[in-house]
């Protein structure tokens, strides 16, 4: 199998589907002859032209606003913000109105956009440019969340998403994007909202996403050495949630732990925490730990940074201590 690196499974995902698709165009800050501020859409202007590459001014309330007039009437955009950090300036854009406007047509009209963005630390960009903001849109109605943690979840995630009749939040981790994997793109992907059972264990459950699914990963294949088995859940999506999955791996294991990378306080981690509580109540042996990101913004220095939120050996320690 070939290997691919994360940034360019996208980019395959976005010319596939605007070959097949001419109303997919794409709208954001340079995303045209400078190809995106992550290098996803380079050399797509040339195949494609200015006219479905539209390099805009630099105004996140712009580009979101276009998007979602565009997709109301009958266009499929993908805006690009460079940042989920700037997801604060199209909140009016992006949760009153792409959100809401199927319900307030009474479902005669959608917004069928994407959204391409990019959160999580890993790069030293400071505190206005490594947030992971992803319980901002979990917590709209309305909007679909995306988080593809491999290369071969970034094809297919994307490729999916283009194919939704409501606006999707499309959050890619910007310490992903030059990983390699060896993938077929051609196998047929799990269905979407479905998450993915990474690794079957009998001592605890770890529910997790984007980036952190390798450090868990990580984590899991050291606690294996010293005889801890862990089941490792990839949810891939978080709007659609794929509970079900969650639900009958906590009742066979008993034991249950988030991680994220975004904040602790009233984060995802804490909504799943909640979840599986209240519905897997009767099959827990103990309370589920929420193992998440510092309550601090993200430091520009590199050592504050990497420990400001979780690694593998902090999600190693935490499995010893509930399993001992």
């Amino acid at each position: 199998m070939p290997k691919l690196a994360y940034r360019d499974a996208l980019k395959q995902a976005l010319v596939d589907a605007m070959r097949e698709d001419p109303d997919i165009f794409i709208i954001g800050e340079e995303v045209g002859r400078y190809g995106g501020a992550y290098g996803v859409t380079k050399g797509l202007i040339e195949e494609f032209g200015a006219e479905r590459l539209v390099d805009t001014p630099i105004s996140e309330p712009a580009i979101i606003g276009t998007a979602v007039g565009a997709a109301m009437a009958g266009m499929r955009p993908v805006a690009e913000l460079m940042y989920v950090d700037f997801i604060g300036m199209t909140m009016d854009q992006l949760c009153n109105q792409a959100a809401k406007i199927r319900y307030m047509f009474g479902g005669q009209i959608g917004v069928p956009m994407v959204l391409r963005t990019q959160g999580g630390t890993g790069r030293s960009a400071g505190a206005q440019h490594s947030q992971s903001l992803e319980a901002y849109v979990m917590h709209t109605p309305g909007l679909r969340l995306a988080m593809p943690g491999t290369v071969y979840d970034a094809y297919h995630l994307l490729r999916q998403a283009l194919l939704q009749p409501d606006p999707v939040v499309f959050i890619e981790h910007k310490s992903l994007y030059a990983m390699t994997e060896e993938v077929d793109l051609s196998v047929p992907p799990p269905a979407w909202g479905k998450a993915v059972v990474r690794r079957e264990g009998r001592d605890m459950v770890i529910v997790t996403y984007s980036r952190q699914v390798h450090h868990v990963m990580q984590a899991a294949e050291t606690l294996s050495q010293a005889g801890i088995e862990v089941t490792v859940i990839d949810l891939r999506t978080l709007n659609p949630l794929d509970f079900e999955t969650i639900r009958a791996e906590v009742e066979k294991v008993g034991r249950a732990m988030v991680v994220s990378e975004g904040a602790m306080t009233a984060g995802v981690a804490a909504e799943l925490a909640a979840r599986i509580t209240e519905e897997c109540f009767d099959y827990l042996e103990d309370p589920v730990v929420r193992v998440a990101g510092e309550d601090i913004p993200i430091s520009v220095s590199v050592e504050l940074e990497k420990n400001s939120v979780p690694g593998p050996a902090l999600i190693e320690d935490t499995v010893r201590r509930m399993v001992a």
